[in-house]
């Protein structure tokens, strides 16, 4: 008797967009500052262009009149503001003004690690620069300190992506099994069970609700030797139950 694997899941999609505004209901103040806020991101604009002609001079001025704007505007602890502070750090850095250089790059570091985690890219790129910088100055301890932050932060995101990866080729066999298709649901169950082992081991429940899926799928379709080799790694009989991919609600502030 075949025994058909529920799973509940849920495909969570995000899009990074800008809203969108009926400019009849913008107040005077509101139209403002959406104008000041066009003017900030043509003066980083302006920035970057000249940042990569190597005028930092210049760089350092459409840079310093942006966050001026944006600080008015969006505050001091803003996610955008902190984009600006790492870019003008880094231009600081190129023009051999390192300590002011040190304070940019630290207060986008601050705020990148408040708002988005230890655990995101971009808190991840603020050490990486500040690991840079410490290098040009000389303090090699320090460098190394934050470059090794750095490294760990990038090897919890690829394990998360690993996991979240697992999920989906677990959800996409159960789809593939509704279908009929038990070779598929089979192949996309031990992809997931590859990625589950090297992750979590043999014991884990996701690594077990692997085994157990293929387990009922080769028995369902009357390959009992493969049923039996898949059956032998079980050893937990507690119901497992599939998590959904966790998405982190700051990174879509």
């Amino acid at each position: 008797m075949r025994k058909t694997t529920i799973l509940v899941f849920t495909l969570l999609l995000f899009t990074a967009c800008v809203p969108k505004f009926n400019t009849a209901s913008l107040t005077h103040t509101d139209t403002k500052k959406n104008q000041a806020l066009q003017k900030a991101n043509i003066l980083n604009n302006k920035g970057v262009d000249a940042y990569r002609n190597k005028d930092y001079q210049n760089a350092i001025n459409y840079y310093q009149q942006s966050i001026t704007i944006k600080e008015r505007i969006l505050g001091t602890e803003n996610l955008n503001t902190a984009t600006s502070y790492n870019n003008i750090g880094l231009i600081y850095k190129q023009n051999k003004e390192y300590k002011k250089a040190l304070a940019y790059l630290t207060k986008a570091l601050q705020i990148r690690e408040h708002s988005l985690g230890k655990n995101n890219g971009k808190t991840a790129e603020s050490y990486n620069n500040l690991g840079t910088l410490y290098a040009t100055m000389g303090n090699t301890k320090r460098a190394i300190n934050l470059t090794e932050h750095t490294i760990q932060i990038k090897k919890n995101i690829i394990r998360k992506e690993k996991e979240d990866t697992a999920i989906s080729y677990t959800n996409l066999a159960v789809l593939e099994e509704i279908q009929g298709n038990s070779s598929a649901a089979i192949a996309h169950h031990k992809k997931a069970l590859k990625i589950n082992k090297e992750l979590f081991g043999e014991e884990h429940d996701m690594t077990q609700n692997n085994y157990k899926n293929i387990a009922q799928l080769y028995f369902a379709t009357q390959q009992y030797e493969n049923a039996k080799a898949y059956a032998s790694h079980i050893v937990k009989t507690t119901q497992t139950k599939l998590e959904d991919i966790h998405i982190n609600e700051e990174e879509y502030r």
